[in-house]
């Protein structure tokens, strides 16, 4: 039995992020006191005291938002251009499979073309072959004048 290496692959990716995502997870959860503390952030125009272990969560799972969005359009036109392709590659395959066809049909007509010419020939040949035949016999049939 021989496994499909892609799908291992794909496999193997899933189940790494699959646990980096619990490890991550974990230490949130283990953690969850020290990014629960409140602290005196300066955003420029005003300051704020918010919790900044939750602030950072937020701009993580923020940038892994969109991150996923890009990763699926990415992936969204790499199958588009998958398909195009394919849709080519079957026009290209009809055509050359009509463009054999079309070569078989003029082969064909070219042969009984041939044929019909030498049938032709074969019947001028016999009525020549008859003709000489013909006149050895009435030759042969004439008394021999001495």
């Amino acid at each position: 039995m021989s496994r499909d290496r892609g799908g291992l692959t794909v496999r193997f990716r899933s189940s790494l992020v699959l646990i980096a995502s619990g490890l991550a997870a974990l230490f949130v959860v283990l953690n969850w006191r020290v990014f629960a503390a409140s602290a005196k952030l300066n955003l420029l125009l005003t300051s704020a005291e918010v919790p900044v272990g939750v602030v950072m969560l937020m701009l993580f799972a923020l940038a892994l938002l969109v991150l996923w969005i890009i990763v699926g359009r990415w992936q969204g036109t790499l199958l588009t251009e998958f398909r195009r392709q394919a849709q080519e590659l079957q026009a290209q395959r009809l055509l050359a499979e009509n463009a054999e066809a079309s070569r078989f049909t003029e082969l064909g007509a070219l042969i009984r073309e041939e044929i019909a010419k030498l049938r032709t020939e074969l019947q001028e040949t016999e009525h020549s072959i008859a003709a000489t035949l013909g006149e050895m016999d009435e030759r042969l049939r004439k008394p021999v004048d001495q």
